[in-house]
Formats: C-alpha cells, structure tokens, sequence
C-alpha cells in the first residue's frame, strides 16, 4: 500500500510516476473509504502533531490545519524550518534523501530537491531536479509562506498556498501551518485532503522531533481558515482566530 499511495515516495519506488500505475490509484483511491485513506496514511507516516485537521472543504480544494509547540525560540525554530534537509522525511523525497532539500527564505525562492544521476542500467548520470514550492513571503521569525502542489498535486493543475506562522509562547515556539489547496485534479476532495493533510502532519511531526516537542503544551484547536488580512498581519490573525475557537469551546 505503500507504493500504491506515497505522495512523496522515491522515484525508483513509486509507481505514480508510470501511467499504469496512476489509472490504478485513481480507480484504487475511488475504492476506498474516507476513514480507509486517513487510516491508510496514519500508518505509513507514523505520529501526527499535537493538532491536525481538515478545516475546510469545497467542490474544487480544501484546507488542512497543523500545529505543534517546540522548545525552541522563535529564532531557532525558523532557521530549522528553513532547513528542510534537517528533518524532512526520506521518504518524502523524489531522491529518497532528505539532503538535497533545500529551501531559500526570500521572495522568489525555491523550496527545491536535487536529484542525483545515478549509474545503474537504463539510467543517467546526469543529476535531475525537482521544485517542491516556490517562496511568496519570507518575513523571519513570524510567517513563511509558499505556493506549490506537494506530492501527487504537482502532476495536477491544482495548486497551493502553505502559510507557516511561528509565535513565541512560555518556555518555546509555537509552529502553525495552513495549506490552502485548489484548483482541477484527478482525486476526489474528501479523500485527497485527508490524505495530502496526514503528510503534512508528518512532516510537522518531523520538525517537532528535530527541535523537541515542548511537554505539556495546550495546542488550539484547529478552524476555519480567516480571511486573508495584509500580509504582516497573517501571523496575528491567524493566531487569534486559532485562539478564539479554543476559547469557544472551553
């Protein structure tokens, strides 16, 4: 199953990347059930973050909302985040090493990964690459955010907006990322979103690992996501409204 549903699995492995194999997942994808798909994924991507959640769906996307708390400043948790090669998972890569990940936190930049040649029968030498994002605002320590379709939605004409926000709380860092994803693609929405925001929870978890998560954080409760505000204000709304549904439902 492995195979059969990796976003991010490792050309020689994954079969995405023949057209067989794509009419198979689509037909396999139609089979399976919401509950099925989430599960499906939770299992090959292991621990989620503390907060994770479908915020949203429409006929032509949906949103995903991921939060998690580290212990560590605001500073040491953006120059990590903007360190993919750091704790981004293997798996997860077009090479199968999460050291050609790369990622420039300016305006313009790429969230890329090198694809070394290799040698081996029908095969080149030639070192490939691949563009995961592309950096629309980079403002450090507060909200780094980026358009792209990860995974199986870059061979979509579907797109994405991921916002990471970071805000300082007692004793750490608290890390929020919405990817705000539509357009046409070739998967039902009930079942992509789940799917594609059970890799992104992974993902999150990743980066928790690698800066350790902070113990006894309270995390919001994930929601909707607001409308868009200017852009050195979307950290703040962001939060406030994560912190209001908290508050809504004590």
């Amino acid at each position: 199953m492995w195979t059969v549903f990796c976003p991010f699995a490792r050309v020689r492995d994954c079969p995405l990347h023949h057209r067989r194999a794509r009419l198979t997942v689509l037909v396999m994808m139609k089979r399976f059930s919401n509950f099925q798909l989430a599960a499906a994924f939770a299992c090959a991507f292991g621990a989620a973050p503390l907060a994770a959640e479908v915020t949203q769906t429409r006929d032509d996307g949906f949103v995903t909302r991921d939060t998690v708390s580290v212990a560590a400043t605001p500073l040491e948790t953006w120059l990590a985040l903007t360190k993919p090669a750091g704790w981004w998972d293997d798996n997860h890569t077009w090479s199968g090493d999460s050291a050609n990940m790369s990622l420039t936190p300016q305006a313009g930049g790429c969230f890329c990964e090198r694809i070394p040649g290799d040698d081996s029968a029908n095969a080149s030498a030639i070192d490939g690459s691949a563009q995961h994002m592309t950096v629309m605002q980079a403002y450090p320590m507060r909200v780094l955010r980026m358009r792209g379709g990860l995974g199986p939605l870059q061979s979509e004409p579907a797109t994405g907006i991921l916002t990471i926000t970071l805000k300082e709380v007692e004793g750490g860092t608290r890390v929020l990322w919405e990817y705000n994803v539509g357009g046409p693609m070739r998967y039902e929405i009930a079942q992509i979103s789940k799917a594609v925001d059970a890799v992104m929870s992974a993902q999150l978890a990743g980066l928790g690992a690698h800066l350790g998560v902070l113990e006894g954080a309270a995390e919001p409760a994930p929601a909707a996501a607001p409308q868009e505000p200017a852009p050195l204000e979307a950290a703040n709304v962001i939060d406030e409204a994560a912190e209001n549904d908290a508050t809504d439902q004590d």
